[in-house]
């Protein structure tokens, strides 16, 4: 995957099958996808731009901004930076915060020219952005998304509120090590997890002998093998 401008910095010419369409909405100030939207619109392809770390959101406001002042919304509808609720539980206590499902990505939905090439004018507002890199693509050219990866990738962006839950990275028998408290700098083996109490059930040896111990997550670091 690589840039998508050719040596003479031309944009390169990227095949769909959509067939142009009336201009839709202009661009969504909202962050992911309504409950009522589809998930392409008329006319659009979604496209992938990869951005630096931790910028995701200031890209995405940035180019909204951009493409206001332009007047391109037209042909620029949704950019997303997908998201999910995540319940964080710390010292007993519960809070809740949004966590990014792509870091270092931002989706961008467009209309593309006839001649299926991404309009030049947005081609380069969006690559003169501050924050972002490239275009996703193949053989150097920016791919729009298939179905399949719309439907896999955005459609969590679409899901109705849930109650949120523990995200725990672990899986029973990875080898832990503890990084804080009594058994810090110890080193164990996953033997349950327990999300709604926020805990981690690990065996560690205590003077010889294979003990049970219920740590919160955050304490226990997964060890790569």
């Amino acid at each position: 995957m690589v840039a998508t401008t050719d040596q003479a910095g031309q944009v390169e010419t990227q095949t769909s099958d959509t067939p142009a369409a009336a201009p839709p909405a202009p661009a969504e100030t909202q962050d992911q996808i309504g409950e009522d939207q589809p998930l392409v619109m008329p006319g659009m392809n979604w496209f992938v731009l990869r951005v630096a770390s931790n910028k995701e959101d200031t890209v995405r406001q940035t180019l909204l901004r951009k493409i206001k002042i332009e007047g391109f919304e037209n042909l620029v509808n949704r950019i997303l930076v997908p998201t999910e609720k995540v319940k964080i539980i710390k010292g007993g206590k519960q809070r809740v915060q949004m966590k990014k499902l792509y870091p270092g990505y931002v989706f961008v939905e467009m209309q593309l020219e006839h001649d299926g090439r991404i309009p030049q004018d947005v081609f380069f507002l969006i690559k003169e952005t501050t924050g972002v890199g490239d275009f996703i693509g193949t053989a150097g050219r920016p791919s729009p998304m298939s179905i399949p990866e719309i439907e896999k990738m955005l459609a969590a962006s679409k899901a109705p509120e849930e109650e949120p839950t523990v995200k725990m990275e672990f899986q029973k028998g990875d080898h832990i090590k503890i990084n804080d408290g009594p058994f810090e700098n110890m080193e164990g083996t996953v033997d349950e997890m327990l999300p709604d109490q926020g805990k981690v059930r690990v065996i560690v040896t205590i003077f010889g002998r294979s003990t049970p111990v219920e740590l919160e997550y955050w304490l226990v670091e997964k060890i790569e093998e």
